[in-house]
């Protein structure tokens, strides 16, 4: 069985690696993560696209990645 989040009227925050020319603008909702243990990520760019929805440990684990710079251009 699956369920659909409603993300109609989440608040998205923008990442602050996200940089401010309009290229590579990750968002996520953090109240939904709290709420429901689901972190939704998006693109900035297009908001009425999909949202991909993570774990906390899948979203916690990613974020270390990134503030360890593991990730390359």
């Amino acid at each position: 069985m699956s369920a659909t989040l409603d993300l109609s009227g989440a608040e998205w925050v923008k990442s602050s690696y996200s940089n401010t020319g309009g290229g590579s603008c990750v968002e996520w909702a953090p109240a939904l993560a709290t709420a429901h243990g689901i972190v939704p990520v998006r693109d900035s760019k297009l908001p009425g696209g999909p949202a991909l929805p993570f774990g906390p440990g899948a979203w916690s684990s990613f974020v270390a990645a990134v503030c360890d710079d593991e990730f390359q251009p």
